[in-house]
């Protein structure tokens, strides 16, 4: 302001001239970093991934549509006398309704271990963060190297240790490994080093507040772009889970429907009415998937990046 008004005789023009001059040369090098022909190679890229990623979901919308003639008899991507209403009956009375006790099981096993297993994890990694006691690092490391470890190698050690307790074909076998998530672990003590300032939690405490409530009241609400983060990873990851059911499970009354659609499959050569109802099923099973990556999906790339750039 006192610099305009030193100026004297200059308009009230040259200020939006200057700034547009200073802004020329940014706006002249932000446009040779996307040229047109940059643009238009990436939006083929990207395009060329899309479909690459949509084609799978478009086979099998078309294919549970179709009867188990249609399926082995016609193309798998074109409509030809659809009867989507009638498999997805079929999916829904067949056998009692045994499909949707296997979804009531998959979402036992994948909300119950995706909030116990994200709460564990926030815990864990808000403490090794902001507590320093001795085996610190050695601890972390150890949780670090659990995410190299493949959950296929695990099966066997993991089953003996539930024989020995008596929990095989009990719904306990599938819980109690999916309540840990190193990963989650890892991912939380990143973000709580990098979101959750000393600061304010040494102010809380000077108040007179203690650890627990400090955690609960502050580092859970700092800490909620990495929870929905781990919590959509882990609910994914349950939902999907097969070998470690097979492993453990014999009861098809505690299948999830990963095992269940598997089990349909295998005794289709038959039962040839269970062709059309596999896919079907299989269509059903990732709408609940969708429905939580459309209503999470916001929360998914901060809690990303913030904990993947900062440590």
């Amino acid at each position: 302001m006192n610099t305009t008004l030193d100026r004297g005789p200059t308009p009230p023009t040259s200020i939006p001239d200057a700034a547009a001059d200073g802004s020329r040369p940014r706006t002249r090098r932000r446009s040779r970093r996307t040229s047109p022909a940059t643009r238009i190679t990436l939006t083929a890229v990207l395009a060329i991934a899309a479909a690459y990623f949509l084609f799978p979901v478009y086979w099998l919308l078309v294919a549970a549509t179709k009867s188990t003639g249609d399926l082995f008899g016609t193309s798998g991507l074109v409509l030809n006398d659809p009867q989507l209403l009638s498999n997805l009956r079929g999916v829904l009375t067949f056998d009692d309704g045994i499909f949707l006790r296997w979804v009531g099981n998959s979402l036992l096993y994948a909300g119950v271990s995706s909030v116990v297993a994200t709460l564990l994890a926030l815990a864990g990694g808000y403490c090794m963060a902001k507590f320093a006691f001795r085996g610190r690092e050695a601890l972390f490391n150890v949780f670090l190297a659990g995410v190299m470890i493949p959950g296929t190698a695990l099966a066997l050690p993991l089953f003996l240790l539930m024989s020995d307790i008596g929990l095989i074909d009990t719904v306990w076998a599938v819980l109690i490994p999916s309540l840990v998530s190193p990963f989650g672990l890892y991912l939380s003590r990143i973000y709580a080093t990098a979101s959750v300032p000393d600061s304010l939690l040494e102010a809380a405490r000077i108040d007179g507040a203690g650890e627990f409530r400090i955690f609960a009241t502050l580092g859970l609400r700092l800490m909620a772009p990495a929870g929905v983060t781990i919590l959509l990873f882990q609910f994914i990851g349950a939902w999907n889970n097969y070998f470690l059911p097979l492993v453990m499970l014999s009861d098809q009354r505690l299948y999830p429907l990963t095992l269940g659609l598997v089990t349909w499959n295998s005794v289709s050569d038959r039962h040839p009415e269970l062709y059309e109802m596999t896919v079907a099923g299989a269509l059903l099973s990732v709408v609940p998937l969708m429905v939580a990556i459309i209503v999470l999906q916001r929360h998914l790339r901060p809690g990303l990046t913030e904990g993947s750039v900062k440590g």
